[in-house]
């Protein structure tokens, strides 16, 4: 992967130029601190870009994401699943690929929500999960009042 200082993303397609467009897996996504905790446990020091993620992300934890929201400046990624890493990581560096896979640190692979514009250097999050809707019988609702319930009048 060729690094650049920004990339425009498209709604329900991904990244302008890129080969992979529409389906489930638009953009991927690599967190910075999982992969220094991947190269220390390896002790080696080789780039990122050797994972080949489209997105090298600091400051949110990408572990168990599937569902979620990142938003990187004013765009917005729906995290499909996990990346799995592949037998060209040990290409990279032997025993890359099996370091990789505790905790989500091969990635992220998801579906661009909200495109546009983004940058080196711009501000990255995690949305916060949407309340879990309530199942059906779920709904608040007045109970009757059973003998329990009823005060006693004097």
């Amino acid at each position: 992967m060729d690094p650049v200082p920004r990339a425009t993303l498209v709604t329900d397609r991904g990244i302008r130029g890129n080969a992979n467009q529409g389906g489930r897996r638009q953009v991927t996504l690599l967190q910075e601190e999982a992969w220094d905790e991947v190269m220390a446990e390896l002790g080696a020091s080789i780039s990122p870009a050797s994972r080949r993620a489209n997105f090298l992300v600091r400051g949110v934890d990408l572990a168990d994401s599937e569902g979620r929201v990142v938003i990187i400046g004013s765009c917005r990624i729906r995290v499909m699943g996990e990346t799995v890493p592949c037998s060209r990581m040990d290409d990279a560096l032997p025993g890359l690929q099996e370091a990789m896979v505790p905790r989500w640190r091969g990635g992220a692979y998801g579906v661009v929500v909200t495109g546009g514009t983004i940058q080196v250097g711009d501000q990255v999050q995690l949305e916060e999960p949407a309340p879990t809707p309530a199942g059906p019988g779920d709904e608040p609702r007045l109970e009757p009042n059973t003998p329990d319930d009823v005060p006693e009048h004097p």
